[in-house]
């Protein structure tokens, strides 16, 4: 339920279930933990592009298993919420960049998956909403991180509400970093993928690291955690090389 495409440098997860919107089952979850896990080892994969098969990125819960689970007690309960944590969180944490190309409703748990990824390209026509109020669940999960993405008032607007928001508006609001012409995201979420992995691979890790860890702390803490990393990547291999590579005029080679 997840196809796995190389382009280059930059590796595309696909949810593929076109005809139920692509919905975030158990099995789907799981697929994708492996498939980042496997993107992570491999070192020819710079970067992740995420998307939906057909006319929907995703639509979030399989509503079909949630009525299931419902019934099977508060631990199998606990145990779905925890494997939903634990996709958000790898892919919010995850050590290369991820792309989110919204090709088409990214609705609840979808919005979620879209909203932990470091950039979202949208299509003009799509919209994202956080619905989970509207059917008497809660977008728990997702709240952790789109506090961070737009601020407090733009995520209770959206998590008090439950409404789907147009592209444009998604746009304004800081949930999304580009919108672009109907059948493009994908194309453009490459292009953008590729602009991001031309730079140094543990630059883009290291940065990742502190702008998921800067949000939490006091002033001194963050600066105290910056001039560890500042002095850190000095003695790597890819500063070395972008320095050689600045005084031959050349492109580094990473």
């Amino acid at each position: 339920m997840v196809n796995v495409t190389d382009h280059d440098t930059l590796r595309v997860l696909t949810l593929n279930r076109p005809e139920a919107r692509n919905p975030l089952s158990p099995e789907v979850v799981q697929g994708l933990m492996e498939a980042l896990d496997a993107a992570e080892r491999d070192p020819n994969v710079r970067a992740v592009v995420l998307t939906g098969a057909g006319k929907a990125f995703s639509a979030g819960a399989d509503l079909k298993f949630l009525e299931a689970v419902t019934e099977l007690g508060a631990e199998r309960n606990l145990e779905h919420s925890r494997e939903l944590m634990r996709l958000f969180h790898r892919v919010y944490t995850y050590p290369k960049p991820t792309i989110a190309a919204v090709n088409g409703p990214a609705v609840a748990g979808g919005a979620g998956l879209a909203t932990a990824c470091d950039l979202v390209v949208m299509d003009e026509t799509a919209k994202i909403g956080y619905t989970e109020v509207r059917i008497g669940f809660v977008a728990a999960l997702v709240g952790v991180i789109l506090t961070r993405t737009v601020g407090e008032k733009h995520a209770k607007e959206l998590l008090l509400t439950g409404r789907l928001v147009p592209a444009h508006e998604a746009h304004r609001m800081g949930l999304v970093n580009e919108v672009v012409p109907q059948g493009k995201a994908l194309e453009r979420a490459l292009e953008l993928g590729r602009e991001v992995t031309q730079n140094a691979p543990t630059s883009l890790a290291l940065t990742k690291e502190l702008l998921v860890a800067l949000p939490g702390m006091g002033l001194e803490d963050g600066f105290r955690l910056a001039v560890l990393a500042n002095a850190w990547v000095r003695e790597t291999g890819d500063l070395k090389e972008g320095i050689r590579a600045f005084f031959e005029k050349r492109a580094p080679r990473f």
